[in-house]
């Protein structure tokens, strides 16, 4: 190994995991974890959604789909065999924010399947009958979805709350601009996009440091040519200054939904964000929480009833989410507003946050026993963020205060000013 292709940067005291620069700009994690016989390398490429120019939409996607039909050195195929050959299992998936490929498989066997990966992420070749053959598939994940009420639901609740931002379209595109894509624009988007500074290659498992970064430095060496791609769109986030509201009639439901939503901090200010991730617990997680407690036990007139919290790079998102009958929407959005008006004014209870707090810590803990989570989780805060900021979670959950949470609360989660999607059965529009 040349080990002067690597640079260490400074760790955290309390971070496992080492992060390394190579000098072609790569990002490397490595945690070693020697009693597991198991090697998992996960590569997340800052090429989601948000990365497409609007004419593109859908490409992030679909370029995931196509990574895996080889190159000039790997037919297409020849990656999925080599690593079931081996035992392992590989999969990817494509958000707004990212990319990300990954193999699971025993350490001994890392060293056959690792370079098939790293040739198929650097060199794709895109070849045209592969393109449009896939594309082909790509259309009928859209069709699906498509049949889905709650993604249908869950969509145009995205494109009111963020309108002219990237997050506002689908991370698979549109069957009309899809099929306008070409293979020559996917690789220009690929040779733009798929670059060693957009990359960070994370490694956990049982292999010791020095083979994972010799094995990283000699598969990901021959990045190809740089290309451009079309400008892309500033990303306007618009406040939401009023109550933003959307109906939807489908005749395929029995049931109505409700959504309501708020947008949040990014990343940049993580200890706010954590923060609306307590309050979503407070409100909608478990049977003591308030909403799930009074409209669902208590006053029966919802079906079930969560919150949700969703950390992005540009903007979070704060959501609830009912299920209920259409006769009782108006009440139960009422009812909500309430609770957050009573939340940023009444005093949160020491045993209620306790309670907060002890969730998700503990589903924090649960979620980071594995390689592949550690993994997942390091090149997560890795494309958004910073690696270290991952492990910082426990500790600044803990530190968040009743106080904290009403002023989070009062300057975030207004009672006046959201986003309402509703959506109710075909035969309700006629009442």
């Amino acid at each position: 190994m040349r080990l002067s292709a690597t640079s260490q940067l400074p760790k955290l005291s309390d971070f496992s995991a080492d992060v390394f620069r190579l000098n072609n700009g790569l990002t490397v994690i490595h945690q070693y974890i020697p009693a597991t016989p198991v090697a998992v390398v996960d590569v997340w490429v800052r090429a989601g959604a948000t990365r497409e120019p609007e004419q593109w939409s859908g490409m992030a996607h679909f370029l995931e789909h196509m990574i895996f039909k080889g190159t000039e050195q790997v037919p297409p195929g020849m990656f999925d065999q080599v690593v079931e050959y081996w035992g392992g299992i590989t999969n990817a998936a494509t958000s707004h924010d990212y990319a990300h490929f990954y193999i699971t498989t025993a350490v001994s066997y890392l060293e056959d399947t690792l370079p098939y990966l790293a040739e198929l992420l650097l060199n794709a070749s895109i070849p045209d009958e592969e393109f449009f053959r896939e594309r082909d598939v790509v259309l009928e994940e859209i069709h699906q979805s498509q049949d889905n009420p709650d993604w249908l639901a869950f969509q145009v609740m995205m494109e009111t709350v963020y309108q002219d931002h990237p997050y506002s379209r689908p991370v698979l595109g549109t069957e009309e601009l899809l099929l306008q894509h070409t293979p020559e624009a996917m690789r220009s988007f690929h040779a733009c996009h798929y670059q060693p500074e957009n990359m960070t290659v994370v490694i956990v498992g049982g292999v010791p440091q020095g083979m994972a970064l010799e094995l990283v430095s000699n598969s990901f060496s021959g990045f190809k040519a740089r290309s451009s791609c079309p400008p892309l769109s500033a990303n306007k986030l618009t406040p939401i200054k009023e109550v933003r509201r959307q109906e939807l009639f489908l005749d395929r439901i029995e049931e109505s939904r409700l959504l309501m939503a708020w947008t949040a901090p990014g990343v940049d200010q993580v200890r706010t964000a954590y923060g609306l991730d307590l309050i979503s617990v407070l409100l909608a997680e478990g049977r003591c929480s308030r909403l799930v407690n009074k409209l669902r036990e208590e006053e029966q007139i919802v079906h079930g009833i969560c919150g949700n919290f969703s950390l992005q790079q540009d903007s979070s998102l704060f959501t609830i989410t009912a299920h209920l009958e259409a006769e009782n929407i108006e009440r139960v959005e009422a009812l909500i507003s309430k609770h957050l008006l009573d939340l940023q004014t009444e005093p949160i209870s020491e045993i209620e946050l306790a309670r907060c707090k002890r969730l998700l810590c503990n589903d924090f803990a649960f979620s980071t026993e594995s390689p592949g989570q550690l993994a997942g989780l390091y090149g997560y805060y890795n494309t958004i963020a910073q690696a270290e900021v991952a492990l910082t979670y426990p500790h600044q959950i803990q530190e968040i205060t009743a106080e904290d949470l009403q002023q989070i609360a009062a300057e975030f989660l207004s009672p006046h000013h959201y986003v309402v999607t509703e959506l109710k059965p075909y035969g309700e529009s006629e009442r």
